[in-house]
């Protein structure tokens, strides 16, 4: 009995060894859970289960790249579509607003242009009128025939006759409230400012006529030049614009003048624009200003430079015996304006204005007129203005003492004036420059 116990111990525990063996070991076809390694039994390795196992990894792998790669592109594309939504919503407001702020320009001038108030309306409407770009405004609001009654109202003149004794005694020695001793001429120049109610203008005498003159662009090159380039083509120190010129919508590039043109001593341009002022200077260094001019009148006149802008425009004549000054009460329209006159002594005066701004609106005819008259004009006439109002004055910060840093980027090319445009500095056929003082 213990001897045959003795005999089946072993063998029963190496049974019970091969048997767990067996049991635990993974078979051929065995499902293993997925990530685990196939193992090793029965002392070897079953290739097949390698292939399963890493081909498992790589299913593994290339479905997570692109789970990920559809994450990128969705984070993308959400980033893109929030930065079109927040655009798109900007955009929207924008427009909103512009919107709102245009019709609500439009319903004011609706309401002036058809209320009460005819002063108000006509005057907007001359102010409109004094622009290319803007003549087509007043259009939007009246019909055609009324615009027009409003423009041949403010051509309505009503004169102002003074002898020309009277009228030279009370301005002998006054330049603009000042005595010829209260004043600094330099190189034969003088300038200063004067204000009015809705303006500030820009005055410069220049002692000898003969200086001043029409500087012209080469008409047959098809565009006209910036007064700083007339003023280096002509060796001037200083300048304004003259004439006017074709302007389509604003966009013109002043390649021709409207009216009869001279420029030392010369006709340059005629054509059949009769209808215009003419303001000019004769052989005799003389102002001329007269509604209208034809080439025999011209040299009937022995005109020497000219230009002519529109009509309506002669501010003060004199026929040697009397002052006569044309005051236009129903052209109530501010603009920036430029003109031209000259005293009994000879001095020549130019003018030229701010307007569009806050600060100044510009001024009217009447108000170039009182200024003209301050300043002792006998003779005296409306150039062309607008955006096309400009006087360059050569080095007039280091004249005039002025701190360069406070200077626009104009006015340190030697534009004195604030220029107020939606471009820069407009080119134009014709400029009245004023040569260097000769030396004795």
């Amino acid at each position: 009995m213990n001897s045959n116990m003795q005999d089946n111990t072993p063998r029963n525990a190496a049974s019970d060894t091969a048997r767990e063996q067996k049991r635990t070991a993974p078979s051929a076809g065995a499902a293993r859970p997925h990530g685990t390694p196939p193992q090793h039994h029965d002392g070897g390795l079953i290739m097949h289960e390698y292939k399963e196992y890493h081909g498992a990894r790589i299913r593994s792998d290339t479905i997570r790249r692109r789970a990920d790669e559809r994450a990128r592109r969705h984070r993308k594309q959400s980033g893109w579509r929030v930065f079109f939504r927040v655009l798109g919503k900007c955009l929207v407001a924008v427009l909103a607003v512009i919107c709102v702020a245009v019709g609500g320009v439009f319903a004011a001038i609706n309401t002036v242009a058809k209320g009460p108030s005819t002063t108000m309306r006509d005057q907007l409407v001359l102010m409109a009128m004094q622009a290319s770009a803007t003549k087509w405004v007043p259009g939007l609001f009246l019909d055609d025939e009324t615009v027009q009654s409003i423009v041949d109202a403010s051509h309505v003149v009503r004169k102002d006759v003074t002898p020309i004794d009277s009228f030279t005694e009370t301005n002998k020695g006054n330049i603009g409230g000042k005595t010829e001793d209260d004043i600094k001429w330099v190189d034969g120049i003088y300038y200063t400012t004067v204000s009015g109610p809705t303006y500030r203008a820009y005055v410069m005498l220049i002692k000898d006529p003969a200086r001043v003159y029409v500087g012209t662009t080469d008409f047959a090159t098809g565009a006209g030049i910036r007064i700083f380039e007339i003023v280096e083509q002509e060796n001037a120190v200083a300048a304004i614009n003259a004439g006017e010129y074709h302007d389509n919508g604003g966009q013109g590039i002043g390649d021709l003048p409207i009216g009869l043109t001279y420029s030392k001593g010369k006709m340059v341009h005629s054509d059949w624009y009769t209808d215009r002022t003419f303001i000019g200077i004769d052989k005799n260094n003389k102002l001329v200003v007269k509604e209208g001019i034809t080439v025999a009148e011209g040299e009937a006149l022995a005109i020497r430079d000219g230009v002519c802008f529109q009509w309506g425009n002669v501010l003060i004549t004199n026929d040697g015996t009397n002052v006569t000054t044309h005051y236009a009460d129903k052209n109530t329209g501010t603009a920036q304006r430029t003109a031209i006159g000259q005293r009994q002594d000879g001095t020549i005066i130019m003018v030229v204005t701010d307007g569009r701004s806050a600060s100044s609106l510009g001024a009217t005819h009447n108000d170039i007129i009182d200024v003209m008259r301050e300043f002792g004009a006998v003779t005296a006439g409306m150039l062309d203005g607008g955006s096309s109002t400009m006087m360059y004055y050569r080095d007039y910060w280091d004249i005039l003492g002025i701190d360069y840093e406070t200077l626009d980027e104009f006015q340190r090319k030697g534009i004195v004036n604030k220029y107020k445009a939606f471009t820069n500095p407009r080119k134009m056929p014709t400029y009245f420059v004023v040569a260097p003082e000769k030396s004795n």
